[in-house]
């Protein structure tokens, strides 16, 4: 019988959970970027600039994750996956396409305050350059991103 509710509970899970079964969703992606962004008003850019480096599991998750960058530099303020590019400037650094995405993400920060940008970018899951959408959301003076790579 505790294996029948057992088995029954996982399922439950499994199907409230389709980032686990399917892998994430553009859903997805713009609730992590919406919780980022709670945060950021109710504690600061530098808790969630913590909570980033530190993979937190809220914000980390696979291969969907939030980073951070300032609107006015373009500085990558935080990134989970890349540390190597936090204190950067790689607004006009093109993906492989030639596509120079993080200056669109910057301009439709400013100018509309969130949306979705599409580029190439390697997935850590896979370790290819595969196409990847990323929803984004300016706060204050940070922008906040998160993406899928589209399957």
């Amino acid at each position: 019988m505790k294996l029948i509710a057992t088995t029954a509970a996982l399922c439950l899970v499994l199907a409230a959970t389709p980032a686990l079964a399917n892998g994430p969703t553009e859903k997805d992606a713009i609730a992590m970027v919406e919780r980022g962004v709670a945060l950021v008003k109710a504690k600061g850019k530098d808790e969630m600039m913590k909570k980033i480096n530190a993979k937190d599991a809220d914000y980390v998750q696979g291969e969907l994750y939030i980073d951070m960058r300032d609107l006015k530099t373009g500085i990558v303020l935080a990134h989970p996956i890349n540390p190597s590019i936090v204190g950067k400037d790689l607004t006009d650094v093109p993906d492989a396409n030639g596509k120079k995405y993080r200056r669109e993400i910057i301009d439709l920060a400013a100018a509309k305050g969130k949306g979705w940008v599409d580029y190439q970018y390697k997935n850590p899951s896979s370790g290819k350059i595969e196409p990847k959408t990323t929803y984004i959301q300016r706060v204050d003076d940070v922008v906040l991103e998160a993406g899928i790579y589209k399957k």
